[in-house]
This record gives C-alpha cells, structure tokens and sequence, in this order.
C-alpha cells in the first residue's frame, strides 16, 4: 500500500463495538473486521475472505481465531488460514492468507495501521493532556458528517466562523476580529500560537466573558489538538486550560465519523451536560461542513479565495501537499 494515509493510526470504532461476534466496519474506504479473542484483545482484518471473497463479518469466533461464514475457512490474528474444512488435511498457502491490520486500543476507540510492517513507528494523533490525571478524560461523539476529513479538520482550525455559526455560544457577531496569529512549521506537522478570540463562556469555570488564546498542534492528517487558555479577567482560576483532540475515521471521501476527545478541569458537571454542550456545537458545524462545495478540500491555492485569518486554513492545505495526501482531498 502506497498511500500515505495508510501510514498514520486511524479511529475504526468505538472499543465497546467489539464483543463476542464479529464486528464489521469501514475507514479510508476499506471494509474491515475485528473481533475478541478470549484475552480480551482485539484483532482486525480486511473483511473479505481470500477464498470467495465473503465478508468475514457474516462469520464467528471459535477458539480466539475468525471463521468465515461461507466454507468454514479459519483465520488467526495475522490472517494466516489454519483450516479448511472441506481439506482438513491441506496445510494452507499464503494464497489462502487474509489481509491483517494492525490493532490497538487506545482513549476508548479502536485504531488501525495499514502499514502492519511499519505499524510500530507509525503516527498517532499526539494528546499531552491524556496522562494528566488532574483533567478529566472523555469521548465526546461520535457525529455522522457528509463531507470530506479534511474539511472538518480545516474548520476546527478555523475561529473566524465563531461569531456566526456558534453566535452566543463560541463567539460574538459583534466582536468576531481575529488578530494575528503565528504559525510554526516543522518536519512533523505546525503549531498555532496565541489565536484569539472573543467568547461569551470562554470554559465551564467562567463566570464572565472574555478574550481566549488558542493553540493548535497538527501532525496527522485527519486529527488535530486545541489546548484552550482562558483570559485571566474572566474568572477562571490561574493556570486553568483544557484540551480537546478532533480525531476522524473517514468512512469514505465524503462520509466521516468525528469524535473529541476531552481533557476538562470540571469534575462536577455531570457528564449529560458536557457532551450536550458538545452535542449542540457540532450540531452547529455540521449543516455548513455539509454544504461546502466541492466535499474534497482543494490544495490548489487558486480554487478558493483566502485571506489573512485564513492563516491556519492555508497551513494545513500546506501541510497536507507537504505529506501528499490524497485522501479526501483534490
């Protein structure tokens, strides 16, 4: 596999998808299969069987390995085939093999590597807040969306929409100024500094409104980490901020699932409150994600028109001919 994408970790499923039975699911347009063995790890192949091209998603468990549904083919955790029922006596090729993934869970979701070879130096979406056991760790999603994953990754880098489509919740119509932000470029991805922007409710804590700094970190393609830090004049105790981690499994082109991943100071909420309030956001973003002509990003500088607040929009678009990505995008 050639592709770039199939270099990075991806979201595949949520972990408490995979049970007992096989489990079908989709990402970067390629059917796929997981399932349990009786430890509890969970273990993927493509969903097809090599024999006649059966999903082995119609199959069951027996004894840790994946049993096609069609001819009874078994296969273990690295697609090699360890019977065929009808020549129970043939020791099984590598023709007979199926395609495995690499597996791993992680922040309650499953995530797959095409590159099993290189799964072990592939990129994951990087979460510093993840082991900080002062905050407050949780999934918000997942959201259905019809466009592309770089489209929805373009507009959580995107403030300058706050004070319209999230009016009276992320921003103000009336004070939707953006100024400058500063942007860091490295081998690995960029960095945004000090975007600001003017919030009505700037965290949980506020009690006032008022001006809150931004900053972005994008290494992956279809992932990217907002650690936000509210301004001191709003009430929210010193040295206060929280991360969130947009993390996507593209299904197909045009067809995404979303989660976030939440790292909040506020222990005392109740957790229905939170994700409603996650809930209504992106219930905000997703008519416009979905109206967006055409559903792949264009990296041709000439196809859409940028100005300077677009400073993050133009240094992701950057970012992504830099890797060659070609997923999602035209």
């Amino acid at each position: 596999m050639a592709n770039i994408e199939y270099s990075f970790w991806h979201p595949a499923c949520d972990s408490r998808q995979v049970q007992e039975e096989p489990f079908a699911a989709v990402l970067l347009e390629i059917p796929l299969v997981f399932w349990r063995d009786e430890e509890g790890i969970v273990h993927g192949l493509h969903d097809k069987c090599p024999h006649r091209g059966a999903q082995l998603s119609l199959g069951r468990v027996c004894n840790s390995q994946l049993q096609c549904a069609y001819h009874g083919w078994k296969f273990n955790n690295k697609g090699d085939c360890t019977l065929i029922p009808a020549l129970p006596q043939l020791t099984p090729q590598k023709a007979h093999q199926a395609t495995p993934v690499a597996v791993q869970e992680r922040m309650g979701l499953v995530w797959v590597c095409f590159d099993t070879q290189n799964a072990y130096k592939a990129k994951w979406p990087e979460f510093a807040a993840e082991n900080n056991a002062s905050l407050r760790k949780f999934n918000a999603g997942p959201y259905e969306v019809a466009t592309s994953a770089p489209r929805i990754v373009e507009n959580f880098l995107d403030m300058s929409h706050f004070g319209f489509v999230h009016d009276g919740w992320l921003g103000d119509a009336a004070r939707c100024e953006i100024p400058e932000i500063e942007v860091y470029e490295s081998d690995s991805g960029f960095k945004i500094s000090n975007a600001q922007v003017w919030q009505p409710n700037t965290s949980a804590l506020s009690v006032e409104p008022g001006m809150v700094a931004y900053d972005y970190e994008v290494m992956h393609p279809f992932s990217a980490v907002l650690t936000k830090i509210p301004d001191a004049q709003s009430g929210v105790p010193k040295d206060y901020e929280e991360s969130i981690i947009l993390l996507i499994q593209p299904l197909f082109r045009g067809q995404c699932r979303v989660w976030f991943r939440m790292a909040v100071a506020d222990f005392d909420a109740e957790i229905e409150d939170l994700l409603s309030f996650q809930n209504k956001i992106f219930s905000q973003d997703k008519p416009v994600l979905e109206s967006q002509i055409p559903v792949l990003l264009p990296l041709n500088s000439a196809s859409e028109s940028s100005v300077a607040s677009d400073k993050a929009s133009v240094a992701y678009r950057r970012f992504l001919k830099k890797i060659a990505v070609t997923f999602g995008v035209c």
